[in-house]
């Protein structure tokens, strides 16, 4: 007998266990000492908390992934995704399409608060004398500060009015409204027969309980692999998939992994791209990335959506990456295509996986926001109800005849990625993931002083939410922020 082995076998003998001949073959098979030593006392911590003092061939198999755990779920079930409901309209006609099904979805979200039973149209407003105060709601068309008060220009289908804040606290919450986002205001007459703002009400996120899975299995959250790039990390991904596959305790339950958009960093999307390229088209780069995933265990569903740099249509919502690229990845039991945004149940916890393009255009715009913090910028959409409220900035919006990216359905948790910081939060009950990157710095981002923090690999037990992440960069400060 190995020596290693004895000493097994003896830790297990002492703890009152008795080792099953078949198990005992599996055992004698593995060559690594810390592994056989770290399995063995797994199994025993298991087993003596389950009041089972026998380890047999069962336990060994479902421990090194050999025979799948019948006790962790992964029921994966799409609740919303773009691909199939892309239908946009033209021009003109088209927009008139888009901001209308975002007043009426809004309107409908806004009308569960009391507030809403005094909702008068625009033109109405403006044509009445008011004797008491009432509430109109609309998208922000216009917002200026001048002197001591700030004006916004409110707009419904209705027509749209100018209405003036003198309170310095509602002038602050003015200052953080995005263009093109929907608010209910309550106005009154003013001294000089204009209308004045008296408060400000967002359709927001109301307090939830959270859903959790009954199985105790876990997600993996990223993002941003740029796979292709000579920046891409790949020595770093490959260890992670490693890791998945590993008798570690909790890699062993791990069912999910969500890829939130840039899975590959596309051709052409920059000038002198191909300078920083690896691979240099489209199907290499998704070629590779179906390599490197295919490595990862069958039980595992892993679920991808596409983001600016992947290739298919640019403008948001963006149906799924097309097929005709790498049809191997569409064809794979175990990995789910969908588009950006979706709202995906795993194991009945609902997550809302968007790449995260309209950042960019809310830092811009949004006094005490930054790329550093993007889980703050999180709530300001979760707050709107809106995934893209800003049009005509930097983020390209197609004209759907249906708005697509309403937050209508509330998630548990909110994963995004696009800004290559990994930060985590919590916002009335929601778990916020910003998943960071498997990119290192590149020259344009050393440029302009952005710091990445890639190589965070974040995993979420879905039973209990205890958040984990695993560090695979060779920087020790590589934190996950919260």
């Amino acid at each position: 007998m190995k020596k290693e082995l004895s000493f097994v076998l003896n830790y297990a003998l002492n703890k009152g266990f008795q080792i099953h001949p078949d198990a005992f073959k599996i055992l004698d098979d593995i060559t690594d000492v810390k592994q056989l030593e770290k399995i063995i006392k797994e199994i025993v911590k298991e087993k003596t908390r389950q009041k089972k003092f026998q380890i047999n061939q069962n336990d060994l198999e479902t421990y090194l992934g050999i025979k799948d755990d019948p006790n962790l779920l992964n029921e994966i079930k799409i609740l919303s995704d773009p691909t199939s409901k892309v239908t946009s309209g033209e021009g003109v006609k088209g927009y008139n399409s888009l901001f209308s099904s975002r007043f009426n979805k809004l309107k409908r979200i806004i009308s569960d608060r009391p507030e809403s039973k005094m909702i008068k149209s625009i033109s109405v407003v403006k044509t009445t004398k008011l004797e008491n105060d009432v509430y109109v709601c609309g998208l922000v068309t216009t917002r200026n500060a001048e002197r001591n008060i700030t004006k916004l220009v409110l707009e419904d289908p209705s027509g749209s009015f100018e209405g003036i804040i003198f309170d310095e606290e509602l002038q602050k919450t003015a200052g953080t409204l995005l263009i093109d986002q929907f608010v209910m205001a309550r106005v009154a007459s003013a001294k000089n027969s204009g209308l004045m703002i008296k408060d400000l009400i967002s359709p927001d996120i109301p307090d939830q309980k959270i859903n959790k899975s009954e199985s105790e299995v876990y997600a993996v959250f990223l993002s941003d692999l740029h796979i292709g790039s000579k920046y891409f990390m790949e020595e770093e991904l490959i260890e992670f998939v490693n890791w998945i596959s590993s008798p570690d305790p909790v890699a062993r339950k791990v069912r999910f992994v969500l890829i939130g958009g840039d899975i590959v960093d596309g051709v052409g999307i920059y000038p002198n791209q191909n300078k920083e390229l690896v691979c240099q088209t489209i199907e290499e780069q998704l070629q590779k990335a179906e390599d490197l995933l295919d490595k990862i265990p069958k039980n595992v569903k892993i679920i991808i959506m596409p983001g600016n740099h992947d290739p298919g249509r640019r403008a948001l919502p963006q149906p799924a990456i097309p097929q005709k690229y790498n049809s191997g990845l569409w064809e794979r039991e175990n990995v789910e295509m969908v588009g950006n945004p979706a709202l995906i149940s795993l194991n009945g916890v609902k997550v809302l996986m968007f790449h995260g393009q309209s950042i960019d255009d809310i830092v811009k715009t949004t006094p005490g926001l930054s790329y550093d913090r993007p889980t703050d910028v999180m709530k300001n959409l979760l707050r709107a109800r809106h995934l893209s409220p800003v049009y005509g900035s930097s983020t390209p919006i197609a004209p759907e005849v249906e708005d697509l990216l309403v937050i209508e359905n509330i998630p548990d948790i909110f994963h995004v990625g696009h800004v290559h910081k990994a930060q985590l939060d919590m916002y009335k009950g929601i778990l916020l993931v910003n998943s960071g990157s498997w990119q290192k710095q590149t020259p344009f981002q050393a440029s302009v002083g952005m710091v990445p923090n890639p190589g965070l690999a974040i995993i979420v037990n879905l039973k209990t939410f205890q958040v984990f992440h695993e560090n695979y960069s060779s920087n020790s400060n590589n934190v996950l922020q919260s």
